[in-house]
């Protein structure tokens, strides 16, 4: 068991629908005896949220989403962290990330870091960022100046577009950084050397039951077709334009319906190209949804498809968390070769087709509409490999170890 002394830890906004992850792993580490105290950068903006983000019973505080809508309290936050020891070299870490990158956002990471440094609880020892992008910064910053370590879990978005020069030095100064997937690993390895830990998330199974019987659909039944779901946000890495084009491809000579769940900006973009592909009417757009809907989107599914692809900024997935769920309900999984996905993703529980190929990408689709039995068996597969490689309660025991040790009073000599 942890001592009491706290953990601050800083996540960009609280709750999300899209970061389950986040709250698994909190309310785990939680219930093994951390005690946590919640820091946001942001107000949620979900009309939901899941029952999971409830259990944590953390207090949650939000910072200042942006410096002039308190500037009173980010001035008093001024006031104190100006005193504190380790304000003169935070300010020069800051001054010098503004002159490579003079940006509104990197101001307002600072006035959030001098809030925090000024806020915290002397309780407070540790300081542990979820993203090491905007979390990182306003972390590095606030743990200088109160003269506290700090640590960090990167992910994807903040792996691949964060510049080189920003994350070396994050890394150099942080503890240890723990990164969910083998890719993201050797990246950020190449970066800073002995500094960085493969933690998978995983998925906690007494949240996700057994995966369910289907029916043998094979698409020559109108009033029965084949049914097929993605999870994820509308954005340009999860390459859905190229999973309406090869919808499109598909044709009518077989009986499909398409759910996608999930908000995101492209959703207007993305429904007038299935307008204008002539498959509307297949189409079920259902919007942002609480795991409990996703579960029961799954186990009412024949086949899971994610089209992820590297955006032109550099964006991309990490392995993400809705094809292990996917798998867990005995889905078989249509996916692209590309970032972490073929750490869970093999020719035994699934299709991995070249990202952007809206022909091959059709092809497995359809090949696996027109085949209950091939669907069965990828889907076991799927559900085999995802219990036995990637439990939750694996990664949370590593992550429990490195923390509770980052919490805890040095041993006396």
């Amino acid at each position: 068991m942890a001592s009491l002394n706290r953990l601050a830890v800083i996540v960009k906004g609280w709750p999300r629908l899209s970061e389950t992850f986040i709250a698994q792993e909190l309310v785990g580490l939680e219930q093994r005896g951390l005690a946590l105290e919640l820091w946001s950068l942001r107000h949620p903006t979900d009309t939901r949220r899941h029952a999971l983000a409830g259990a944590l019973k953390a207090r949650v505080n939000y910072l200042p989403e942006y410096l002039w809508q308190e500037p009173l309290r980010v001035l008093r936050g001024w006031l104190v962290a100006r005193k504190l020891p380790g304000y003169a070299q935070a300010r020069r870490h800051f001054v010098a990330d503004w002159r490579r990158d003079p940006t509104p956002n990197r101001g307002r990471r600072f006035g959030q870091a001098c809030v925090l440094a000024a806020e915290m609880g002397p309780e407070t020892v540790h300081l542990y960022a979820h993203f090491i992008h905007t979390p990182g910064s306003v972390v590095r910053y606030a743990a200088l100046m109160r003269g506290l370590g700090w640590s960090a879990s990167a992910h994807a978005k903040d792996i691949w577009t964060t510049p080189e020069w920003e994350k070396r030095e994050k890394l150099a100064e942080a503890r240890w950084c723990v990164t969910c997937t083998k890719a993201g690993r050797d990246h950020l390895e190449a970066l800073a050397p002995g500094k960085v830990r493969l933690v998978y998330h995983g998925l906690d199974f007494a949240r996700w039951p057994a995966a369910p019987a289907r029916p043998a659909r094979d698409g020559s039944d109108r009033e029965n077709p084949v049914v097929i779901v993605s999870v994820g946000r509308l954005v340009a890495k999860k390459g859905y334009d190229d999973l309406i084009a090869a919808l499109a491809r598909m044709g009518t000579a077989r009986a499909w319906r398409f759910i996608h769940v999930g908000g995101g900006p492209l959703k207007a973009k993305l429904q007038a190209q299935a307008d204008a592909a002539g498959i509307s009417a297949r189409i079920e757009w259902r919007g942002a949804r609480d795991q409990a809907d996703v579960l029961a989107t799954l186990q009412a599914a024949d086949i899971f498809v994610l089209a992820s692809r590297i955006a032109a900024d550099g964006d991309r997935d990490g392995l993400p968390n809705v094809l292990m769920e996917a798998a867990s309900q005995g889905l078989p999984l249509v996916a692209t070769d590309t970032a972490a996905i073929p750490e869970l993703v093999g020719p035994e529980s699934g299709i991995l087709v070249a990202p952007g190929d809206a022909a091959a990408l059709a092809e497995a689709i359809d090949s696996l509409v027109a085949d209950p039995g091939r669907r069965a068996r990828l889907g076991a597969a799927a559900d085999a490999r995802v219990r036995s490689e990637f439990p939750f309660a694996r990664g949370l025991e590593s992550l429990y170890d490195m923390l509770a040790e980052c919490v805890s009073p040095p041993t006396p000599r």
